[in-house]
């Protein structure tokens, strides 16, 4: 891993070098910088110019700069948001965008209702069973969505849905209405809402979600919180450049 990380910060500085000048830099046999490259040409994280056999950074590079980007810009502009919208609802609201196959929440802000010292801040959570989750999936392009909602799916709580057809109407649900319920699917007790966050171009690059316990978190109060939820998301998504 070392010495793949050492490839990519030697194209980086060089800008583009053959197999003999990359095996000089690490100090190894020209067969394992060859390989090296190999590994990484196949991850599209480096091009070889065929006319030339030199190396340089692929588009892959900039296809995890752009992500990475993507993560601290909305940490940055999320943050008032959510501190903002916590601040209104009383509950936990948390930031979460997609982590491969799960939610990770990046941003996160207590009400003065929160009942629960819990952190969410850093955790994955299972795209299927939460609000968040459950917003990112219904806005991924089909084929990926339909690939995460085939397997088999844990079950958490007797509330989970887990069955394809059932959660490919959940999220059907989900477009058509611009936000997310979980209602103890995660956790026993725990409700939430969510709603997409976009990007400049318009694609879903995040969730917006406020959370609480459910006996706080009526069927009523849900769709109060639904409400200001959806409208903090279309201010977080103003933020970062959509709609201008």
């Amino acid at each position: 891993m070392d010495r793949a990380v050492s490839v990519l910060e030697i194209l980086a500085r060089l800008g583009e070098a053959g197999v003999t000048d990359i095996a000089d830099e690490l100090g190894v046999h020209k067969s394992t910088a060859f390989r090296l490259l190999g590994v990484l040409e196949n991850r599209g994280l480096v091009g070889q110019a065929k006319d030339r056999g030199k190396y340089f950074l692929g588009a892959g590079v900039l296809r995890l700069a752009g992500a990475a980007a993507v993560r601290m810009d909305i940490s940055q502009e999320g943050g008032p948001v959510c501190r903002e919208l916590a601040d209104e609802l009383g509950e936990t609201v948390n930031i979460a965008v997609l982590d491969d196959d799960a939610a990770v929440n990046i941003m996160q802000a207590r009400g003065p209702a929160s009942v629960t010292a819990q952190n969410w801040l850093g955790r994955r959570t299972p795209l299927h069973a939460t609000s968040s989750g459950k917003v990112l999936l219904a806005h991924l392009p089909t084929t990926l969505r339909e690939g995460l909602i085939a397997r088999t799916l844990p079950r958490l709580t007797e509330h989970t849905v887990t069955g394809t057809v059932a959660l490919r109407g959940d999220l059907e649900t989900v477009v058509e209405l611009g936000f997310a319920v979980a209602v103890e699917e995660l956790e026993v007790g725990l409700a939430a809402v969510a709603a997409p966050v976009r990007g400049h171009d318009g694609k879903v690059i995040g969730a917006l979600s406020a959370s609480g316990p459910v006996y706080r978190l009526t069927e009523d109060r849900l769709t109060e919180l639904a409400k200001r939820t959806v409208a903090a998301a279309v201010e977080l998504s103003r933020r970062m450049g959509y709609g201008f």
